[in-house]
């Protein structure tokens, strides 16, 4: 080989190596944004109106009352069982509001560093950790408010809402596995 071919050879590789790296740390960043959409939507996405998890602290009063007594339904809880929770609920939905609008300029944030023409990779991989320790605020802040929940509840109201989650989540795995299939 000579040196002007091994030249451009090093030069091609290298520029495959950078788009490998960007294309690392995009996944790396979308897979974060995506694990932080999750945590503050629950698994069911914005709207969802399901059993526990972060969703339940979003949206107006009238929602998230709703999603406590959705929740609560054939659980033969008390007028004050509810009216607890939803204390809590609410309280924890105003503490996680400011932390939605911290997660939202962090994806902004990671939005730009992305569409930039040179990626820095220092600059990804602080926000990255930003996002991380976004996201592990918003997680401590569902637990304290879920373990709130947990000590106005009976356990044996625990225990019909835990047997409610593992049928849901046995129908996702389901679904999952039916969207996998080959089509025929």
């Amino acid at each position: 080989m000579t040196d002007a071919t091994m030249t451009s050879s090093r030069g091609a590789a290298g520029q495959r190596a950078v788009r490998w790296l960007v294309a690392g740390v995009l996944l790396a960043v979308s897979a974060t944004v995506a694990v932080s959409a999750w945590a503050q939507h629950g698994p069911g996405g914005p709207g969802h109106h399901g059993m526990g998890g972060a969703g339940m602290f979003m949206g107006s009063p009238e929602h998230m009352g709703r999603g406590v007594d959705h929740m609560l339904d054939g659980l033969n809880a008390t007028d004050a069982q509810r009216g607890q929770i939803k204390q809590i609920v609410q309280a924890a939905a105003n503490d996680l509001k400011g932390q939605r609008e911290a997660s939202r300029a962090l994806r902004e944030r990671g939005m730009q560093v992305f569409t930039t023409p040179n990626v820095d990779a220092n600059a990804a991989e602080a926000v990255r950790k930003q996002m991380v320790d976004q996201h592990d605020l918003t997680s401590k802040r569902v637990l304290q408010a879920m373990i709130e929940i947990s000590r106005v509840l009976t356990p044996e109201q625990r225990a019909t809402i835990g047997e409610r989650l593992k049928m849901r989540h046995e129908a996702m795995k389901e679904r999952i596995q039916r969207s996998e299939r080959p089509k025929q």
